[in-house]
């Protein structure tokens, strides 16, 4: 028996997952009491002090859930009371409740009083609509209460698919689900709703815990067998020659962060391409970061034809969107894996079209754009709510052929053939300006290492986020890009 905290299961998944298991022969009453005690100790363990259980049941399995809790915690010596709905007939949610024959109040009933803890057993991944004008009521009186909520699986009114509220919703303090995490636990602002997460064992064995369609939390088993390791034998080419593309004087800034990322993951070498102007400026700033003067397709043609290129990052601080478009359509003709982000997303505005011609074949292309971003290459995605990020992020992966790292605080890593990570570790002081410069210098230099680009990605977003825990709550994006290195490989 198991749980697993690497495979995100949507609510139906998990679905499919209980009945597999009571097919097995698994007891459906036994999984109940099992979920049933984990929230009970939960309760007892952070609420010890609680003058008062609430507990608020649904008509279903979840609302069973809560029954069994509510009977743990009155035999615990918990002054217990019951708001809800009589479970459907015939089933282990019914059952439950015939084992605390007690009083269940209508919803309408509970008054909060100075000391109470609501169990929410009411709904949680089960709804996929919002809730009745009743519970929506009961769930703003906790709310203007201040009372601690303890979600059973989900807070109701979250959607267990997308991370967002499908209209009100309680915000936990504590959420305590089983077997496996959905998407709606990581993906914002599901994570911060569902508060403390428990992720707790009930006996459905870890051989049933797949989808057919995985979803992953983003962990070093996804990219560790490709993280390059250099031999005795390497030297600075055989680790890769990552070049990065710099715009004008005033902005050269955001170039120089991902060419000092880029060489700080491991690349042997980073060659930084500015205009004429520029070069001497960089030359300044940078000591091992070598420099290369490109004003023109045709300087850009003739320092291609250098084979020992292997990845390039274009876009930070790059400016002039007609001459992105254009060096972006040379580096598409080299074969060569190249991470796009800022000013080389911001060229296609509009027309992502005329980008997802460039990039046929094997996938070699990333793309690293923020909420911003997306919006204005994928409006129509962007705009549709019935969506949610991971759906958003594998359909502009496949329409790109491209790897797509669509940041933010739950960051989701697509592949066009479908495979997917939703990253929760990042800390919050990442949200600075230029640490996304970092992310592409470091997706950059791991594919100049012949990392796969999904893989790249998936383990860049992972240093990205150990690098700021190395550099601190307070860092700056300099701090973060020399940090890289110095942040254990994830």
């Amino acid at each position: 028996m198991a749980t697993n905290d690497t495979v995100l299961v949507t609510p139906a998944a998990m679905g499919a997952i209980d009945t597999a298991a009571i097919e097995s022969g698994i007891d459906g009453f036994g999984l109940m009491q099992a979920a049933g005690a984990h929230v009970a100790a939960v309760f007892l363990h952070h609420y010890a002090q609680a003058l008062r259980a609430v507990v608020l049941c649904g008509p279903g399995n979840n609302g069973g859930d809560g029954h069994v809790a509510a009977r743990l915690l009155l035999e615990s010596g918990v002054d217990v009371v019951r708001f809800g709905f009589e479970p459907r007939p015939g089933g282990d949610a019914a059952r439950a409740r015939e084992a605390y024959p007690g009083a269940l109040l209508a919803l309408s009933d509970w008054r909060p009083r100075k000391g109470d803890v609501v169990i929410d057993a009411l709904f949680g991944a089960g709804l996929d609509r919002p809730v009745g004008a009743e519970i929506a009521a009961v769930i703003d009186l906790a709310r203007e209460a201040g009372t601690p909520v303890i979600a059973v699986d989900l807070p109701s009114g979250l959607s267990g698919r997308t991370g967002v509220p499908t209209g009100t919703c309680f915000s936990a303090a504590h959420t305590v689900t089983f077997a496996a995490l959905k998407p709606g636990h990581l993906l914002m602002p599901g994570r911060e709703v569902c508060g403390q997460m428990h992720l707790c064992d009930i006996g459905i064995p870890s051989r049933l815990i797949t989808s057919d369609d995985p979803i992953w939390r983003n962990h070093p088993g996804l990219y560790r067998t490709h993280l390059p390791r250099p031999d005795g034998s390497a030297h600075k080419y055989s680790r890769g020659h990552l070049g990065v593309f710099s715009g004008p004087l005033i902005s050269g800034g955001a170039a120089r962060l991902s060419a000092t990322a880029g060489l700080r993951a491991g690349a042997g070498l980073v060659t930084m391409a500015s205009p004429p102007g520029a070069v001497m400026v960089q030359a300044t700033h940078l000591t091992a970061v070598m420099q290369r003067s490109i004003a023109t397709e045709t300087d850009l043609s003739a320092w291609l034809e250098d084979r020992r290129l292997s990845a390039f990052v274009i876009g930070p601080g790059f400016g002039d969107p007609e001459k992105a478009r254009a060096f972006i359509g040379q580096l598409a003709k080299t074969g060569r894996p190249v991470v796009l982000d800022a000013d080389g997303l911001t060229a296609f505005e509009g027309d992502s079209t005329e980008l997802s011609g460039l990039f046929a074949g094997a996938t070699r292309l990333v793309i690293t754009p923020h909420a911003g971003e997306f919006r204005r290459l994928f409006s129509l995605l962007a705009e549709d709510l019935a969506l949610s990020k991971v759906d958003c992020a594998r359909l502009a992966a496949a329409a790109l052929n491209a790897v797509m790292v669509y940041k933010g605080a739950d960051t989701v890593i697509a592949s066009p053939d479908g495979r997917c990570a939703v990253n929760a570790e990042a800390p919050p002081w990442l949200a600075t300006a230029g640490s996304g410069d970092v992310l592409s210098g470091i997706v950059g230099g791991l594919l100049a290492q012949e990392m796969p680009p999904f893989e790249a990605a998936c383990a860049g977003v992972a240093l990205h986020a150990q690098s700021a825990l190395c550099a601190g709550e307070n860092m700056t994006a300099e701090d973060l890009a020399t940090c890289v290195s110095l942040a254990s490989r994830p």
